[in-house]
């Protein structure tokens, strides 16, 4: 697809994409490529040409080094990006997103952010020409904003379906999962909750916070606290031993946004003399190998990550076409295991 950004030196300027001259214009994204990519005689009828080209003057848009390479042909090379390479969730967002692409005949270069979560270095400076499109999870987005304002076509996985920037998007119903999660352990008796939450400014845990406490005051009676913790064992460990320890009635579960964090509730508790779950329930979200390894094993919600790379890559293959991709939501599933039960009697 011909995409590009506008030369002008006003901050709107910078944002102007393909979509914003498409909508100008009245015509599709593919329509705007093939007009400024010299290819659409026989195609679309010289006025909507001469309309599409307008647009794009009145705009300031300008065609960038993506968008010369890509009228000279693709490279058939996609940049995943994601928060770290140490995580198993985007591991296997990798294992789905390399599958599909190699079926289309695509390869995949991974870009793990060098903080996490955080800002990062552009790697585009001398690449962005080379590659025909990004992949990038919600939390790794903000550490390349050169993806947004460069010209390429950028599917975002596990973010706001309403973001401008992104062609199309594939999301966990995520919100759903929490729902599950709570809903089961509401239904178990449980009325003092923690959440022990992830310390990530990301769609995906504003989403998880939200469909919580929607559940919970569904529930009269029952109260929500919020630990918020780095994603580590160690720092899960600590928001559950001040959860547990704090002031008033120890609550009797703790509902943590990953399975990482759920592994240091589960020491936090022992530590403290705890049984899980005969004197506190424990929740996680991922379904990781962890989730079986630990003792007792964890309930979680079962997040299907190839999946969620294997549908990322068909829309990007689909937006890369000047089809329609639209934003997918792909179910997810509680699985209850033995770390989740009744609470203690009196609790």
């Amino acid at each position: 697809m011909a995409h590009g950004t506008a030369q002008g030196t006003g901050p709107s300027a910078a944002r102007v994409t393909s979509r914003d001259v498409a909508r100008r214009a009245g015509v599709s994204q593919a329509t705007v490529s093939l007009v400024l990519g010299d290819k659409w005689r026989g195609r679309v009828s010289e006025r909507t040409a001469d309309a599409v080209r307008a647009a794009a003057r009145e705009l300031g848009y300008r065609p960038n080094l993506a968008a010369r390479s890509l009228r000279l042909g693709r490279t058939r090379t996609v940049l995943l990006v994601v928060p770290a390479l140490t995580n198993e969730f985007f591991a296997h967002v990798y294992t789905g997103a390399a599958r599909v692409a190699a079926d289309h005949g695509f390869g995949v270069v991974l870009y793990p952010s060098p903080e996490g979560t955080g800002p990062a270095r552009d790697p585009f400076d001398s690449a962005r020409a080379s590659l025909d499109g990004v992949i990038a999870s919600s939390m790794a987005a903000d550490a390349l904003a050169a993806v947004r304002g460069g010209g390429l076509p950028l599917v975002m996985l596990d973010s706001d379906p309403d973001d401008p920037a992104a062609a199309a998007t594939v999301n966990l119903d995520i919100g759903d999962g929490m729902r599950q999660a709570a809903e089961h352990l509401l239904g178990l008796g449980h009325r003092r909750i923690v959440h022990v939450a992830a310390a990530v400014d990301s769609w995906t845990f504003r989403v998880r916070a939200r469909a919580l406490a929607g559940a919970v005051r569904a529930v009269p009676g029952t109260v929500l606290h919020t630990e918020h913790a780095a994603l580590g064992v160690e720092e899960g460990r600590q928001a559950a031993l001040r959860a547990l320890t704090g002031a008033g009635p120890r609550p009797t579960a703790l509902m943590c946004d990953d399975d990482i964090l759920a592994a240091g509730a589960c020491k936090a508790a022992r530590r403290l003399g705890l049984r899980v779950p005969e004197d506190v329930s424990v929740t996680g979200v991922d379904d990781l190998a962890l989730a079986t390894a630990v003792e007792p094993e964890l309930t979680t919600v079962t997040l299907p990550a190839q999946a969620v790379g294997a549908e990322g890559m068909r829309a990007l293959m689909a937006v890369l076409d000047g089809e329609p991709a639209g934003d997918t939501t792909l179910p997810v599933e509680l699985v209850v295991r033995d770390s989740s039960a009744p609470p203690p009697p009196g609790g």
